[in-house]
């Protein structure tokens, strides 16, 4: 393996990737996983990487094949925990990116418990077709307009070449970009390294590097992962997804890590955070501005400066580079009231996730609602189909019945 036996005495660090060629939204943390090896190397540790899987939920979307989304995330989580437990590492760094690997991630160290960082490899821009911004959405929205003939499959085909024009995780502020709030909430990441483009070679680079050596100093300093796992920290991350309008999955993770971690948290506390949280970010779907757009006008750091100012965030809560979230983004930029607004005049005033039906676990993304209620008829974007809904009522009860067939089996 060409390592000098001298420098197993300094601290192992396993470097898991989530790599795969499957899909965009991780095509550039190999690149990353050999930064943090510098980065552990040149801070005195030794540095051993390895790879665990990924499926992406767009490709997979609409088939069999989104059955095996939320399963990855306990594979992943698996893996990782398997790779700590065999190999004896004295501590990690994980390369997460899409849907699912960041909290499977952050479910194996709460398991493990062992010192760690989380290094997140950026979104991609959004992509532009026939002169505006478009993404994965759009894609969708035009599948099913293309499907019911509202759409030519020559613009549809032309549609995806464009909307995920490069390496990184999906350009709106979906679940992956959720999580990535949510790691900078925690204190688990360098705060604010999370949005930093993909396609920014050089600074996702210097993260990453930063992130090998802060693996190796929280080896000697003796703290470990649950330190930011904890009630606290789970709750700031709640608030950080609900202040940015985040997915609704925000929630059903959150849980699983507090689960893992041995932190007692319920779906009401989660939503509670959530109906007291102004949505001071406008982000897409439910806003206007994309990943990139956030980390211009400042990223999680101007978020949670603002949410710390306002006591929705614990500002002393800890981070891995040792300071406390106030501390690490006191410096922030201010909100620019177009991207990031102020909590006394928010995006929206509350209640970007509400408890429905508590006892089936459910919960409503308000957010996703309009800011201002219209009164003027707005003509809807593709015209109903009477064939089409026909056509979706039969192949509905064919899945029923598929679904039937395959129970009685």
């Amino acid at each position: 393996m060409g390592v000098d036996p001298a420098r197993l005495g300094g601290p192992i660090i396993g470097v898991a990737s989530t790599w795969t060629g499957t899909m965009p939204c991780n095509l550039n943390q190999r690149e990353l996983a050999d930064r943090v090896s510098e980065g552990v190397s040149a801070a005195g540790g030794l540095a051993l990487g390895f790879n665990t899987i990924a499926v992406s939920d767009n490709q997979s979307q609409g088939t069999p094949g989104m059955r095996a989304s939320l399963i990855s995330r306990e594979v992943i989580a698996d893996s990782i925990e398997l790779m700590v437990h065999a190999h004896d590492f004295d501590g990690i760094v994980c390369v997460v990116g899409c849907d699912k690997t960041v909290p499977a991630a952050l479910m194996a160290l709460a398991r493990v418990d062992k010192p760690a960082v989380l290094v997140y490899n950026g979104p991609m821009r959004a992509g532009r077709w026939r002169e505006r911004e478009v993404t994965i959405q759009d894609v969708w929205e035009a599948v099913a307009a293309e499907e019911r003939g509202l759409m030519p499959r020559e613009d549809l085909d032309e549609l995806e070449r464009f909307a995920c024009p490069g390496a990184g995780t999906c350009a709106g502020h979906f679940t992956a970009n959720t999580m990535a709030v949510a790691i900078d909430c925690l204190g688990i990441a360098c705060v604010g390294d999370a949005l930093v483009p993909a396609d920014e070679h050089e600074l996702k680079g210097e993260a990453a590097a930063r992130a090998g050596a802060l693996g190796v100093q929280l080896v000697e300093q003796g703290v470990t992962a649950r330190r930011f796992l904890d009630r606290r920290a789970l709750l700031n991350a709640m608030a950080g997804i609900a202040a940015t309008g985040g997915s609704t999955n925000g929630v059903l993770h959150l849980l699983a890590i507090a689960h893992e971690a041995g932190v007692p948290l319920t779906l009401e506390e989660l939503t509670g955070v959530s109906s007291r949280t102004p949505v001071i970010a406008n982000l897409a779907p439910s806003g206007r501005w994309m990943a990139e757009d956030l980390h211009r006008a400042g990223g999680s750091r101007t978020v949670i400066r603002e949410l710390v100012r306002g006591g929705h965030v614990d500002g002393d809560a800890p981070t891995v580079e040792g300071r406390t979230l106030a501390d690490a983004t006191v410096d922030a930029p201010q909100p620019d009231g177009e991207v990031v607004y102020t909590l006394e005049e928010p995006f929206k005033p509350t209640g970007a996730l509400h408890a429905r039906d508590a006892e089936r676990h459910g919960v409503r993304d308000r957010s996703r609602h309009r800011r201002v209620r219209r009164t003027r008829h707005r003509r809807p974007l593709f015209r109903r189909d009477p064939r089409a809904d026909g056509r979706a009522r039969r192949a509905r009860g064919r899945t029923r019945r598929t679904a039937c067939r395959c129970a009685r089996r």
